[in-house]
């Protein structure tokens, strides 16, 4: 992938940027706040992924996948939202803790995130993750709707490797710095604080919970695939909620996001416990059976002592549900050392 010169890229404005000639700096993440007072159109400078860009007031956000849109919804931002994206990975909205939002919102597309839907809705703003929603292989960037007039966002977590202006944060201190950047954007800092602070408070209960002198457990995420194994490194949230929890995830030296082993690479691993993605077109129940009828798998631990815990897609993927999921996890573990 050919990245473009920083140069050319740097400091640039989602869209033109005319009524930003009155900018001053405002605390937090590096924001900066139009104060023209002749203008209705509010401006505000904030990072996206290492990249500082220049956003104008969003009112029509496509949002991709329940992690962008529980981000929305967790800080009011419902009238802003167009609408929302969801591929069949997701588990159905209306069992979310979020689902009154949901339907009040139309699911504009249940495939990949596409510049055509973007460019139909007439949305003036995208939220998704760098190779998770924009896609240089699919034609939708945030470089390439920036020369459309469309602004975007992307989630931090995803931005370790993105090309050109990468940024590298954990998981959760990455689901902390979207919930600023994005209250910066639409004008709601305050409630960004409070939701931040709530989940911050939460974590530090999730942590606080494990004794000290606890064995941690040995886990695999097992995601999907059968002749090999789609799992997780230490660049996505379920990496962090396993440690939250009292766990150690068992490819946490990968500096991946999602990754693929082979099963030989597991069974030397030995896990203890096995936590199974849950996704509504592959339910957990059939990757469980599927795990269970390995015969590599047969004498790891986590299958002989039928340590397998179900974990919901949107817990795993970037959003406030995570929290949820770290403190489902450490529940669990508790009954279960």
């Amino acid at each position: 992938m050919t990245a473009t010169p920083a140069r050319s890229r740097r400091s640039r404005s989602a869209i033109p940027i005319a009524l930003a000639a009155c900018l001053l700096t405002v605390a937090g993440c590096g924001a900066e706040i139009d104060e023209n007072s002749a203008s209705e159109e509010r401006s505000v400078e904030v990072r996206r992924c290492g990249e500082m860009v220049t956003y104008h007031d969003p009112q029509r956000t496509i949002a991709y996948e329940a992690g962008s849109a529980d981000k929305m919804f967790a800080l009011g931002l419902d009238d802003q939202m167009l609408g929302y994206v969801m591929t069949p990975t997701n588990p159905d909205p209306s069992t979310s803790p979020y689902a009154d939002h949901y339907a009040k919102k139309p699911l504009l597309s249940d495939a990949l995130l596409n510049k055509e839907v973007v460019i139909q809705e007439k949305a003036d703003m995208v939220v998704a993750g760098w190779n998770s929603g924009f896609s240089e292989k699919r034609g939708i960037t945030p470089e390439i709707l920036d020369s459309l007039g469309v602004q975007s966002f992307m989630h931090t977590e995803t931005c370790y490797n993105y090309p050109g202006f990468p940024e590298k944060q954990r998981p959760f201190e990455a689901l902390y710095t979207d919930m600023e950047r994005l209250g910066q954007i639409y004008g709601v800092e305050d409630k960004a604080s409070e939701v931040v602070a709530d989940m911050n408070k939460r974590m530090d209960a999730v942590r606080s919970s494990v004794p000290s002198d606890a064995p941690r457990p040995s886990v695999f995420l097992y995601d999907s695939g059968t002749d090999q194994a789609s799992t997780v490194g230490n660049q996505v949230p379920a990496d962090e909620i396993i440690d939250a929890a009292g766990g150690t995830n068992i490819f946490h030296d990968l500096d991946e996001r999602y990754t693929t082993v082979g099963w030989e690479s597991v069974v030397a691993k030995n896990p203890e416990v096995i936590m199974v993605m849950n996704y509504r077109d592959k339910p957990a129940e059939q990757k469980i059976q599927d795990l269970k009828a390995n015969p590599a798998l047969r004498d790891v631990p986590a299958i002989k002592n039928d340590r397998i815990y179900v974990i919901d897609y949107n817990e795993c993927i970037s959003g406030p549900r995570n929290v949820d999921g770290a403190e489902k996890f450490a529940a669990w573990l508790a009954e279960n050392r």
